[in-house]
């Protein structure tokens, strides 16, 4: 039985009731694999959901793409950005630029998410790539930044990296979806990147992903045998094993007669 897109307004009702599941997919395979194993909601590069064939691949996720605000630019900007993303079959889109940016989104009808606590974009503010809220006054800030987000209409945030009694406290007390990124399970969503969880990731693996496949080994093979099959073929051509007569077309014996009688002649 095939299922139902979610709506902000089924995001909002299910707030508090169940732990939904999240993913960052980068690609249409991945989008794919996401819908095919009931995963509720994909963050997403742009271009992904701008391809025509995305909805056939991802009916029912609940889609949210997203860029760096530096990438984007101005208010307006974001909003023509929005709006084009939106009409290709968007639900929400993620928005890390100021509040003031997320206000002119919200005010044009566009669901936004926002982002508090470590964001990756602006992390020179809180130290680096690191966890934020560890004092009261820091978490403090993180709930002010959830209250703006609120009276900026923001309908959703992302949480990132902040400690599970801070999280858990903030969702109690927004209206928001909560996204948990590293910040436990008394948030509304739990959010991993594929690329972690499919273990593609090469670099530096996050305390909170969890690696559930070796896809990076599985790569290394294809590599390697990629490279196998490259030197088979350059070693058959210098050998000249390819082209075997079966890879080749042949002219009728008459006409090539006639041919090599023109040829000649000319």
């Amino acid at each position: 039985m095939s299922r139902k897109r979610p709506t902000i307004a089924d995001l909002r009702a299910m707030k508090g009731k169940r732990q939904l599941t999240m993913l960052r997919v980068l690609t249409m395979d991945e989008a794919e694999a996401a819908e095919r194993a009931g995963v509720d909601i994909v963050s997403v590069p742009p271009e992904l959901v701008l391809n025509p064939q995305y909805r056939d691949a991802a009916p029912s996720l609940f889609t949210m793409p997203g860029d760096n605000f530096y990438e984007i630019g101005t208010g307006d900007d974001f909003v023509r950005w929005a709006f084009q993303l939106y009409k290709a079959s968007a639900d929400a889109v993620y928005c890390s630029a100021g509040f003031a940016t997320v206000k002119r989104l919200a005010d044009d009808n566009i669901p936004v998410i926002g982002h508090v606590g470590l964001i990756p974009s602006r992390a020179t503010w809180t130290g680096g790539f690191k966890a934020v809220a560890k004092t009261a006054d820091s978490a403090m800030q993180i709930f002010e930044a959830v209250k703006q987000y609120e009276a900026a209409g923001a309908v959703g945030a992302e949480i990132e990296v902040v400690p599970v009694e801070v999280a858990n406290a903030i969702s109690e007390r927004t209206s928001l979806i909560m996204l948990s990124m590293g910040a436990g399970t008394g948030c509304d969503a739990q959010y991993l990147f594929a690329d972690d969880i499919l273990g593609q990731n090469r670099g530096h693996i996050p305390r909170h992903s969890k690696v559930y496949r070796n896809f990076a080994a599985e790569y290394d093979r294809l590599q390697a045998e990629r490279i196998a099959a490259f030197s088979e073929y350059v070693a058959d051509v210098n050998s000249l094993a390819y082209p075997e007569d079966k890879h080749v077309v042949h002219m009728d014996p008459d006409q090539l007669g006639l041919f090599m009688e023109k040829i000649d002649a000319g």
